[in-house]
């Protein structure tokens, strides 16, 4: 096998282009993730039974159906009942919503954590329900499950290739592009591997002495 790295020179410009999407598809599929992963999880708290099974049976269908098959049913189904996005919006919509099941079973936990005394030190103080939550509860959950919440940016940035099958732009799309224009298939899958090695390493250890600091 023959290296050239004119190759990898020549797939530089598609491997930054590529690089910028999937950067933005992980940090809008995070916000996306931990803000709609904090309204499940308050959902699940609720005291209605007509809000918390819905929100239970929607959470556990969508955490048990495939990312590939929401992907596709979000870009091709959707379009069908006139709903319609660009194939980026759609793809980071579907990351967020899939990783955001995940994240509300962290946050699940975390509030499960609080001691029940927090609770009812808040409710002796006559504490509102949001004064409740945002002053009291949430701070101590969140510290807890920050690690956690972590080290699912990181799976989020390992399934971003899967938004290349419906045509994102992404790092593995750009890699099919230049090796379906030049026949060279070897250096671009490389350099693209490599290159979520270099993300998510240092990422990894950032998670890891996030929890070391926050357990002490």
């Amino acid at each position: 096998m023959n290296w050239d790295w004119s190759a990898v020179v020549d797939f530089l410009p598609r491997l930054l282009d590529g690089l910028l999407v999937t950067l933005q598809v992980l940090v809008l599929g995070s916000l996306i993730s931990f803000s709609l992963g904090l309204v499940w999880a308050a959902g699940f708290r609720a005291s209605s039974r007509l809000v918390r099974w819905p929100v239970q049976a929607v959470t556990e269908f969508v955490r048990t159906t495939p990312l590939l098959v929401q992907l596709f049913f979000l870009f091709f189904v959707l379009p069908e009942w006139g709903v319609q996005f660009s194939a980026f919006t759609t793809g980071t919509i579907a990351i967020g919503l899939h990783y955001s099941t995940y994240t509300a079973q962290v946050y699940r936990a975390g509030i499960d954590a609080v001691p029940a005394g927090q609770w009812e030190a808040a409710t002796a103080l006559s504490l509102p329900a949001h004064r409740t939550w945002f002053a009291v509860i949430l701070p101590q959950a969140l510290r807890r499950v920050v690690p956690a919440l972590g080290n699912y940016v990181i799976a989020m940035l390992k399934d971003t290739p899967l938004l290349a099958a419906i045509s994102v732009l992404e790092l593995l799309q750009q890699s099919r592009l230049e090796s379906a224009a030049t026949f060279q298939y070897t250096e671009p899958l490389t350099v693209v591997g490599v290159a979520f090695i270099l993300i998510a390493c240092p990422a990894s250890l950032l998670v890891r002495t996030l929890e070391r600091r926050l357990a002490r």
